[in-house]
This record gives structure tokens, C-alpha cells and sequence, in this order.
């Protein structure tokens, strides 16, 4: 599969690299928050430009996108989220940000049962629950009493750009306009693409996107030939499988898996049904 850089001068808001520029800037940041939770925030700090997580050494890791906390510590995980994830995909994508980010913040030194509030906030250009809302707000509650909420400091918000209800203020839902393409007079969304524009014309960004956009592009490439041999490889210990299971000599499933009698010998010690044909001189 093929992966075009976008040139840098199409980026959109909708981009995850212009995505985290713009947030970047502390107050549109910081207004953004204020506009979606309908909370005041004093001020707010950054951990890493993108803070990755990765905490097991063949682990999945995560980039966040934007990443910060205010000055009662409570902590925002703002991310960009383009495509849909098939089946139940974004929404289990949530439940692993969270698992990533609490034990983030364990390895920083606090106690499990002083685990900072934290928001999850995706921002979706398409319809997550087919509801029709702006914005999807979750906590953990009691399903016998739903008045009764598990007071874990966990909370999920899902906005979309495509909604239709009456759900959200005038600026959020200019904001989730913008998201689509649509330029308003609204203060706000003047301020973002005013920002868009002006870090376009900088050079010195322009050099570090496409600095990062091969990286990712060579990540990529690296991704799907790890894909294709963790695939050969399974294929291979499947067709092992098989042939032990009919008793095949040890080299001649040498010669059809391509694998070494070491290989072999532990996928038979793995498998105590299984066993060498006679030609080995013994069973497994």
C-alpha cells in the first residue's frame, strides 16, 4: 500500500501534525478545553510536544496528540480522530489511551488511589454512535442505578463535526464546523485559522513536518513488513502444526516450513498431542 505525504501547504485542522501546532498555543488550548467542559481553567502545562507511551517492550505504543494538565492536575488527552475504526475499534481505543495514561502517571509517582482526573476528548469528522449528537459524554455509572456514578476520575468525550442536534454552544459548534471546512466569523475559529496561516509560512516548520512525514511514512512501510512476517510466520508454525500432528519426519517439516529443528522441537514440546514420524528415531 502506497502512502502520499500531504503537501504542507493542504494541511487543515483535520491533520493530526497542524492539529497539535495549533494547540500548541496555550491560550487556543486552553480556550478550547474551557469551551467543551464549560469549566474555567486558570492555566494549563504541556508534557512532550507528542507524548508516546510504550511500557512493555513488544507492546503497542501510543502518540497522543495533545497532551496536558491544568493547575488542579486533572489531565487532557485531546486527539484528532480522523477515520472510524472498524466495529467497536474507537471505542476500545479509548479504553487503552486511559489504561496508557493512568499507568503514565503511575510511573511518575502517584499512589492508584491518587490517580489524577483525566478527560479523553476525540474530535470525530463522522458520526461515532449514529445519534446525531455534537458531543458524547461518558462516565462509568451503576447500570441497576444510574444516578449512582463510580467516581473513578474517568471521563470520555466524543465531538462530532457531523452532528445535528442542539446539544453543544454556538462557538463549540462553529468550532466543529471549522473541523469540516467551514470558515465562520466566530471569534474563535478566526483565531485558529489565523494561527494555521501564519504557521504555513514558516519555514522551519514546513522543513520539520516533512522531516516527520518520511518518518512516518518509513514507520509505516516498517509496520506492514513486520505485518506481512509475523503472517509467514504463523503460517509456518501452523503448517509445523499440522505436520506433526501426522507424524511427519522432523526434516521434512524442516524443508516445507523453512524453520529449524530447534523451532520445531519447541512448537512439538509446546503441543504434548503431537510427535516426530519414525524417522526421527524417537517421539516428542
Amino acid at each position: 500500500m502506497s502512502y502520499t505525504i500531504k503537501p504542507w501547504q493542504d494541511l487543515t485542522i483535520q491533520d493530526d501534525y497542524m492539529f497539535k501546532l495549533v494547540m500548541r498555543r496555550k491560550p487556543i488550548c486552553k480556550r478550547m478545553l474551557e469551551k467543551i467542559l464549560h469549566v474555567p481553567i486558570r492555566d494549563i502545562r504541556y508534557s512532550d510536544d507528542e507524548k508516546t507511551m510504550k511500557f512493555q517492550y513488544e507492546g503497542k505504543g501510543i502518540r497522543l496528540d495533545v497532551y496536558v494538565a491544568d493547575d488542579k492536575g486533572t489531565v487532557y488527552d485531546i486527539e484528532m480522530q480522523v477515520r472510524k475504526p472498524s466495529d467497536d475499534g474507537l471505542y476500545l481505543r479509548t479504553r487503552y489511551y486511559q489504561s496508557m495514561i493512568d499507568m503514565g502517571l503511575l510511573e511518575e509517582g502517584a499512589d492508584y488511589d491518587e490517580l489524577n482526573p483525566s478527560y479523553i476528548i476525540f474530535i470525530c469528522p463522522f458520526e461515532p454512535f449514529d445519534k446525531g449528537r455534537h458531543i458524547y459524554t461518558f462516565r462509568n455509572v451503576c447500570l441497576e442505578d444510574t444516578s449512582l456514578e463510580l467516581r473513578d476520575g474517568a471521563t470520555k468525550i466524543f465531538l462530532s463535526s457531523v452532528g445535528t442536534a442542539d446539544d453543544v454552544t454556538p462557538d463549540v459548534k462553529r468550532f466543529l464546523e471549522y473541523v469540516n471546512g467551514i470558515l465562520s466569523n466566530d471569534a474563535f475559529v478566526q483565531e485558529i485559522d489565523q494561527e494555521i496561516k501564519r504557521v504555513k509560512k514558516l519555514e522551519e516548520e514546513r522543513v520539520r513536518y516533512m522531516t516527520y512525514a518520511m518518518k512516518m511514512q518509513e514507520e509505516r512501510k516498517e509496520g506492514i513488513k513486520e505485518g506481512r512476517e509475523a503472517m509467514q510466520h504463523e503460517m509456518q508454525h501452523d503448517l509445523a502444526l499440522k505436520m506433526l500432528k501426522d507424524h511427519k519426519p522432523i526434516h521434512e517439516i524442516v524443508r516445507y516450513t523453512e524453520l529449524t529443528e530447534n523451532q520445531i522441537r519447541k512448537i512439538a514440546a509446546e503441543n504434548s498431542n503431537v510427535s516426530f514420524g519414525e524417522e526421527s528415531g524417537r517421539n516428542v
